[in-house]
């Protein structure tokens, strides 16, 4: 099984992000992940992420968002943690406000290990302890800190 530290870094853990909007969120998110994973263009890690969004919200509710997508030239799950200074709407599903997203981008050819690895994500971010843990990091370290503590719980 892959562990969520290994795909994330303290980089791309991300507090007091400024959102504004989902798609202004997810330029963000690309802007981050091109910057610490070079071979990852910005431009298509935003397209595609919009792109998905496009079939459905990734908004699961509880203020918590998984934009996710299949990516050409990924070749390693990459995540990104990023808690934004104010809620955005989101279209999720739940009609709340998002201002936490946990992003995964993967291979195109995806494996059932890379949908392990979203069911991780979301089972971590359902539990309420969790989420207030991550609402309550004040910098990139505390926040990836959050998700190796709540790794090694289990």
């Amino acid at each position: 099984m892959i562990r969520l530290e290994t795909i994330l870094t303290p980089g791309r853990s991300l507090v007091n992000v400024p959102g504004g909007s989902k798609k202004r969120a997810l330029e963000k998110v690309a802007t981050i992940i091109s910057a610490e994973v070079p071979e990852l263009e910005m431009q298509d890690v935003f397209e595609k992420l919009v792109a998905r969004e496009k079939l459905g919200s990734t908004g699961f509710g509880n203020g918590i968002a998984i934009p996710h997508c299949r990516l050409h030239g990924c070749s390693a799950p990459v995540s990104a943690l990023l808690h934004l200074e104010s809620p955005i709407d989101y279209d999720a599903i739940d009609g709340a406000p998002v201002d936490l997203l946990f992003v995964l981008l993967v291979p195109e050819a995806a494996t059932d290990a890379h949908l392990e690895l979203l069911r991780q994500i979301a089972s971590m971010l359902d539990r309420k302890e969790v989420r207030d843990r991550l609402r309550a990091a004040t910098s990139s370290e505390a926040l990836f800190q959050v998700v190796l503590d709540v790794q090694n719980e289990h």
